[in-house]
């Protein structure tokens, strides 16, 4: 029935890029779901055209009005620009309607059951233009709900990654790793994929931070005074997890497959692994919030907006992840 349907708020991103092309994008799908974009509907309806879409657009102002979706039309829940958009051209002046869209997609998934916030890339450099701190979607959604250490994983239908650390200058690695901080991250990554994943056990292999893994102490000690005494903690305690182990053999087919997850000890690490595997079929997952977040692999692009020339793959890929954990986690399991 429509009424069981999950509710998938679709924030549009960072207005001169893609984000809103691939949001209109969708009207071509079919997607069980009530869909609605976040955005500016005037924006959201000259992509539209501009890609040669036909749709009809209805501007809902509450989120009970939401329909299920339907091939050819585009339920929008209005957030104003603060001044108009040319495509590609970016202006701090958006910047507050970027994070609005955010804050308008948390508070709505919070009074919804069976929901999720989907996001569209955003562009940190020019939210810091605007004057405010922005690292990314990972720490400003962990800040909005008071949350302390929200985990990245970034998964595909082969691999999943998730992150120790975040979007960190890479001088600021190593004195974020503590064994406390790894404890609290791995506590996440656990919870999260039992709870979003169906993965009742899910077996962890975790990176070293050095080459090597640390070569014995030889390329740094990192893994025998933090992560290591981590692993054989927590799997004393029953937990499947298995490490340190070099970066540079971790996403081999054998590795792979004696795990459910890697964990990776900073951005760089882990993402060029599963992107090199499945680039454009990538999802990325908050784990620690109390809504659903999912979003796409890819930034803003701003030289293909209004082109055509985007493509909407790894969105649909979000858009559909969401729905399955939203709507039932055990379906999750690949």
């Amino acid at each position: 029935m429509a009424s069981n349907l999950p509710t998938i708020l679709l924030s549009s991103g960072e207005p001169a890029g893609i984000g809103p092309d691939i949001c209109t994008m969708l009207i071509k799908e079919k997607i069980p779901a009530r869909l609605a974009v976040l955005g500016d509907p005037q924006l959201l309806a000259d992509r539209a055209r501009a890609l040669g879409l036909a749709f009809e657009l209805h501007d809902r102002k509450m989120l009970a009005e939401v329909t299920p979706h339907k091939k050819g039309h585009l339920e929008v829940i209005g957030v104003s620009l603060r001044v108009p958009v040319q495509p590609g051209q970016l202006n701090p002046a958006n910047a507050e309607y970027v994070l609005e869209l955010l804050k308008r997609g948390t508070a709505l998934c919070k009074i919804s059951k069976q929901s999720a916030l989907v996001t569209a890339p955003v562009q940190k450099s020019v939210i810091n233009q605007a004057g405010i701190n922005f690292t990314g979607h990972t720490e400003y959604l962990a800040d909005l709900m008071e949350k302390r250490r929200p985990v990245m994983l970034l998964v595909a239908k082969n691999v999943r990654v998730a992150l120790a650390t975040t979007h960190l200058p890479l001088s600021k690695v190593a004195a974020a790793i503590t064994r406390q901080s790894l404890k609290q991250v791995i506590s996440t990554l656990r919870h999260g994929l039992q709870q979003q994943f169906g993965l009742k056990n899910p077996r962890i292999l975790v990176l070293g931070l050095n080459p090597h893994a640390g070569e014995k102490g030889v390329l740094g000690n990192e893994e025998q005074q933090i992560i290591q005494p981590v692993i054989d903690e927590l799997s004393g305690s029953g937990l499947h997890i298995q490490g340190p182990v070099s970066a540079d053999t971790a996403f081999t087919p054998a590795r792979l497959a004696e795990c459910d997850v890697i964990l990776a000890m900073y951005h760089d690490q882990g993402l060029p692994g599963i992107k090199a595997l499945a680039f454009g079929d990538i999802v990325n997952v908050t784990l620690g919030l109390p809504i659903i977040r999912t979003s796409v692999d890819h930034g803003t692009a701003l030289e293909l907006a209004s082109t055509g020339r985007a493509k909407a793959d790894s969105l649909k890929q979000a858009v559909r992840l969401a729905i399955k954990i939203a709507a039932d986690p055990e379906s999750v399991c690949f």
